[in-house]
């Protein structure tokens, strides 16, 4: 039994899975969450697509590899148990051109690494048995790959932290972290709470949280926003399942996909545009404060060197249906504008080194008694409860 106190900085599916996670594994632990917004969710959480990754895309070997494939195991049993959404509607990560084929057998040989379930190469006779409005020309099928609700799983994680005793302080805007006898000061305004031991998951407001405990200055996030179109309701059946490209190695983004959601609606997107504010997700939000960090990072001038011209590309679809859905065209052949309305958009924090390379991989830092998640984008969602492991073993792994 313990007396400790452990403090987590955002009430994200990330931070509430840790903090589950550590007042579970250690009964008498007190857990106190941190978390700005008036609910919890609010940002990456609420704004996620839905899909449960099966760990196709992922470097074999990398934090996300290796906690994808067991977080899709826990996640799925949690659903289960709780009666949460969890449908297994499958996904195709489809080629519509010959020079994807390379791409598709690399990802394919990846997958197999990462031990992804009943995942298969189909022809495209194979395609058209599954979605018979797809127009590609080869594809791997990976039908376990499954969608759920986010944000649903992330208020029963808060409560789930509130039956072991623990608390989810919202409205609590961290702005200074104060190291003290044995402990740290988590301030907001003139509110101090001492924690033990203190963990960062901060989101999108990651790296200058970050900064408050003195961590390293990179990586820094730059925020990206994804926009989606909603196919009309009439022609939600164009898909069944989940329908991806074969992505680009050189961007962690997955390209313009069709994503059913669990309450029936379709997504079709998301671009990625460089958003301009941490929490952007209107095209006219902008932050003074955020453009200014940004501008003077040399490695965001260093990223936008080696990628303006897809930039440009993404940016168009912002302004134009007719070109954001002109890449969707190709994987169901004939849905155009006149099919889609505009949707929803999300933030993703991704983090950057000041060399201008977009990190990939999950990056959590350790300073004394704080650990900081530095980098937890896609498939951070769907491999929670497995980060949550993860952090609570280095938490508590001797120094």
């Amino acid at each position: 039994m313990t007396d400790e106190t452990v403090g987590i900085v955002g009430a994200g599916i990330v931070g509430l899975a840790t903090g589950r996670e550590i007042a579970l594994r250690r009964p008498g632990t007190r857990v106190v969450v941190f978390e700005k917004e008036r609910q919890v969710a609010v940002h990456q959480t609420g704004h996620n697509s839905g899909v449960v990754h099966a760990g196709i895309y992922y470097a074999p070997g990398s934090l996300k590899a290796d906690l994808c494939v067991r977080g899709v195991s826990l996640l799925r049993e949690y659903c289960q148990e709780r009666k949460l959404p969890y449908q297994e509607i499958g996904k195709l990560v489809m080629a519509v051109r010959e020079d994807e084929l390379g791409r598709m057998e690399g990802l394919y040989e990846r997958a197999k690494n990462n031990h992804v379930p009943d995942l298969r190469k189909i022809s495209k006779d194979e395609i058209k048995e599954i979605e018979p409005h797809a127009g590609g020309i080869a594809a791997l099928h990976s039908p376990r790959t499954a969608i759920t609700d986010y944000p649903a799983i992330a208020r029963q994680f808060a409560e789930d932290i509130e039956a072991a005793g623990g608390q989810v302080r919202l409205g609590f805007a961290v702005d200074s972290l104060t190291e003290v006898p044995g402990g740290i000061e988590v301030g907001s305004g003139e509110e101090r709470v001492r924690v033990d031991r203190l963990i960062l998951c901060a989101g999108l407001q990651s790296d200058a949280v970050a900064k408050l405990a003195r961590d390293e200055k990179a990586p820094r996030i730059v925020p990206f926003r994804g926009e989606y179109m909603l196919l009309r309701p009439e022609r939600a059946d164009l898909v069944r399942g989940l329908v991806y490209p074969v992505p680009d190695p050189r961007y962690p983004f997955l390209g313009v996909h069709f994503t059913p959601r669990v309450d029936g609606s379709v997504e079709v997107g998301p671009n990625a545009v460089l958003a301009l504010a941490r929490e952007g997700y209107k095209l006219s939000t902008f932050s003074v404060k955020d453009l200014a960090q940004l501008a003077a990072y040399p490695g965001a001038w260093r990223m936008a060197a080696q990628n303006w011209r897809t930039g440009i590309k993404e940016y168009r679809g912002s302004f134009s249906t007719k070109a954001f859905m002109k890449d969707a065209g190709a994987y169901i052949p004939g849905v155009g504008a006149g099919d889609v309305v505009r949707g929803g958009a999300g933030v993703r924090a991704q983090a950057l080194d000041p060399d201008g390379t977009l990190v990939d991989d999950f990056r959590i830092h350790r300073v004394g008694r704080v650990t900081a998640v530095r980098n937890a984008p896609s498939p951070a969602a769907t491999a929670s409860m497995a980060i949550a492991e993860h952090i609570a073993e280095a938490v508590f792994a001797p120094a």
